[in-house]
């Protein structure tokens, strides 16, 4: 079986619980074509560069998949009439990462980030201005 990741982008105004339903869903159709969801993971609701249908925000859901070409072609053309979801991209890769993917770690590190700066907010001589 061959590894691929299924990124698809879910509508601004629905609730988290419904873009759940989404992942369960996608991981359903997945699992009864004799497929294999190696993981699921939620980027949250994200500004879209553009504006695509009405939509400036979409909430951004990743599969890892292990499966047939076959069951490939059905996710997708489900997906294709899902009118929740406003675009999907799947592309096939070498092997799965390991750990959180890249997007995942982006926002850990933002979180450190605001703590660093909370702390150093918090009266240190940063050599600027008054001559204490």
């Amino acid at each position: 079986m061959a590894l691929y990741e299924h990124v698809f982008l879910a509508r601004q105004d629905l609730a988290q619980a419904q873009v759940d339903a989404l992942a369960e869903t996608a991981t359903k159709i997945i699992q009864d074509n004799e497929g294999r969801v190696v993981k699921t993971e939620s980027w949250g609701l994200r500004s879209l560069a553009y504006r695509i249908a009405k939509n400036r925000k979409a909430h951004y859901v990743m599969l890892e998949i292990d499966a047939p070409g076959s069951v490939i072609a059905e996710l997708e053309r489900q997906t294709q009439i899902n009118e929740d979801v406003i675009r999907y991209m799947t592309v096939k890769v070498d092997g799965h990462e390991e750990g959180p993917t890249v997007m995942m770690r982006k926002g850990q590190e933002r979180e450190r980030g605001r703590g660093r700066r909370d702390r150093d907010e918090g009266g240190s001589n940063t050599g600027f201005g008054g001559g204490e």
